[in-house]
């Protein structure tokens, strides 16, 4: 996996939607080891800490593997739509997160690293569309100035 040099000149001001799409609703009961259901009852998750944070190895997930689920599935949702509009038919696209959880100073931080497969495309148009999905996803904008979050396109 090659790091792509992504332009991060957008803005760091707040984004204030134009139209609200969608809204998730999730009710998360007992912190990182209980459970997590959204409110048309699809999602019902045990939460168990990692065995790396102390946790048993039990059955569950846990907030990381959430969000790394959450940002994968945007990105490449974000990858479709960036082609559709270059009109630009990309194949296969896997997308693989990972969310870091580590310390930041006296606080927790995340990192990312977005780890991006267009194997059907070259590697210049492969490049312009991970780029251009980077400026229009919604988790990469919610990132963006607030957490790392590198991205690296696989070789072609």
């Amino acid at each position: 996996m090659e790091l792509l040099a992504i332009d991060r000149g957008m803005s760091n001001t707040p984004t204030v939607l134009d139209k609200r799409l969608y809204t998730a609703v999730a009710t998360a009961t007992g912190g990182r080891d209980g459970r997590a259901s959204s409110d048309d009852g699809v999602l019902d998750v045990a939460l168990v800490p990692p065995r790396s944070l102390g946790g048993s190895g039990a059955t569950g997930t846990n907030p990381e593997q959430l969000f790394a689920a959450g940002y994968a599935a945007c990105f490449g949702s974000a990858i479709g739509a960036v082609a559709r509009g270059k009109k630009i038919t990309p194949g296969a696209v896997s997308v693989t997160a990972k969310v870091t959880l580590g310390t930041a100073g006296q606080a927790y931080g995340l990192a990312v690293e977005l780890d991006v497969s267009l194997p059907e495309l070259p590697r210049d148009q492969a490049e312009e569309l991970v780029a251009a999905a980077h400026q229009v996803c919604p988790y990469s904008n919610a990132t963006r100035g607030n957490i790392q979050v590198d991205v690296k396109l696989a070789g072609q």
